[in-house]
């Protein structure tokens, strides 16, 4: 086998295993889009998912790929990713989404992803490799996206609460079990927005460190952007029912106004980053806006031993995945 023909093959197959971590994201992070209206009974888990992985992949048409950008030419030196970074950046991803899965801690899948680039990266080239900015901005929103889920969350259950006030509670449970319908799917479409990129934006980092894109090509081929969004609805549909009872049950109980709140204010935080072409943690997002609601009711409403070892989990997400990055960049030497 040729060079050209042992290149494209190799590319080939970590397209695949991209298209694998993106259906892993789907399917760990459904929880983040389904928990709240599962919960709540206001759909069915068979139901939710179909709903939530309709609107995953709805969101092609409504954001622009400045996500994709970010992690595809913001995070590291283009000039050193090859084909053993980005396999190795993928193996350290995934493999903390399976750890994190099987003990059902809801962590990050975005941050898995960022910190496979960082470990990789860093075991070929050293941390110079890296681009501050776009890793600043990451970090950063590791501690924006919860508080800012916190507080819209928080703000959508004091106005809601205001505004009905002098409405019987089943009149109320009624409006909202119809109306968290339309806030899930503002969850959904904002998680297929935010997490597809990120999948599109190392595969797209892979084709131009292989000459199968063009530098100067102002978005990715049409065919990654379609699987990476099909991928994580695909991913979605199959569910991750471990991590459903700690985001629904586990961190406080919720009713149907409850789950609008958490995820209207969630959607708004995700629209927000996705706009500001940040990739965020939906997990993160969505957690800080469960809480909010829940301290809104009563702060004792919130179980904080659950929400400290879900804390836990997402400062060791970075660091963990790198580390196994970095052994799995090592690893591919003996494999291609």
């Amino acid at each position: 086998m040729d060079v050209v023909q042992a290149s494209f093959w190799v590319v080939a197959m970590l397209v695949v295993l991209a298209l694998l971590f993106d259906f892993m994201n789907g399917f760990h992070d459904a929880a983040n889009s389904i928990a709240t209206v599962v919960s709540t009974g206001v759909l069915k888990p068979q139901h939710a998912v179909l709903f939530a992985a309709f609107f995953n992949v709805v969101a092609i048409a409504v954001f622009q790929l400045k996500v994709a950008a970010t992690v595809g030419k913001g995070i590291a030196d283009p000039s050193i990713i090859d084909v053993h970074v980005v396999f190795g950046a993928l193996i350290g991803a995934i493999s903390w989404n399976i750890i994190t899965w099987w003990y059902g801690i809801p962590s990050s899948s975005s941050h898995a992803l960022i910190g496979g680039i960082v470990g990789a990266v860093i075991a070929k080239s050293g941390a110079g490799a890296l681009l501050g900015g776009g890793i600043l901005k990451t970090v950063l929103f590791i501690f924006i996206s919860p508080t800012l889920g916190f507080i819209l969350g928080s703000l959508m259950m004091v106005l809601v609460a205001w505004i009905c006030r002098r409405t019987p509670p089943l009149k109320v449970d009624r409006w909202f079990r119809r109306l968290q319908l339309v806030s899930a799917g503002l969850y959904s479409l904002g998680h297929g927005g935010n997490d597809a990129q990120k999948t599109i934006g190392i595969i797209w980092m892979l084709l131009l460190a292989t000459g199968f894109a063009h530098k100067g090509d102002a978005m990715p081929p049409s065919w990654v952007i379609w699987s990476c969004y099909l991928a994580i609805g695909m991913g979605t549909m199959f569910g991750g029912w471990r991590i459903v009872k700690t985001m629904g049950q586990k961190i406080t109980k919720l009713k149907p106004v409850g789950g609008f709140a958490a995820e209207t204010g969630g959607a708004m935080t995700l629209f927000i980053a996705t706009a500001m072409g940040v990739p965020v943690s939906t997990t993160h997002t969505i957690t800080g806006a469960i809480v909010g609601v829940g301290s809104v009711r009563n702060a004792s409403a919130v179980r904080w031993g659950v929400a400290g070892n879900i804390v836990w989990a997402w400062i060791l997400t970075i660091p963990a995945s790198a580390f196994v990055a970095a052994v799995g960049y090592w690893a591919g030497f003996w494999l291609f």
